[in-house]
């Protein structure tokens, strides 16, 4: 498995889906890295050497580590309920939201909402959220 599959499958299970590899996120979204090597080892070539290397180049810093590297977290994009404990900050005055064409009718009847997530992802800059929709098909300038 490459790192970005790798990259991809840590996500599934800190965001979304811990049980599939038999480990538990705390309230903070965090687990033991040493659980987490050992549920991915079980199918996949993983160590920590492999960990450190995704968190340390994911271009999205989507990955922490505590202070010694014993507890990983996802930073974002939970759809199980954690609590990141997110800093409160004053927004820039224009935040930016990606989303793919076909998702406009529903939005401008309902609004944004997080679906199945905890939150909506907005973006500081206009070519962030141009990146995000670009996932979600055909981007739309609105």
């Amino acid at each position: 498995m490459n790192k970005t599959d790798l990259s991809k499958f840590i996500s599934l299970i800190l965001r979304h889906k811990p049980e599939t590899i038999g480990i538990s996120l705390d309230e903070h979204g965090w687990a033991n890295v040493d659980e987490l090597i050992a549920g991915i080892s079980v199918e996949k070539e993983f160590n920590i050497e492999i960990l450190e290397d995704i968190v340390r180049t994911d271009d999205k810093q989507r990955f922490s580590f505590n202070e010694d590297k014993t507890l990983i977290r996802a930073n974002q994009g939970h759809s199980i309920p954690v609590d990141v404990q997110l800093d409160e900050v004053v927004p820039p005055e224009i935040l930016w939201h990606g989303t793919g064409e076909k998702y406009i009718k529903s939005i401008d009847v309902q609004g944004l909402m997080p679906k199945s997530r905890l939150y909506v992802h907005l973006s500081k800059d206009e070519e962030t959220a141009i990146k995000v929709g670009a996932r979600h098909g055909v981007t739309l300038k609105r």
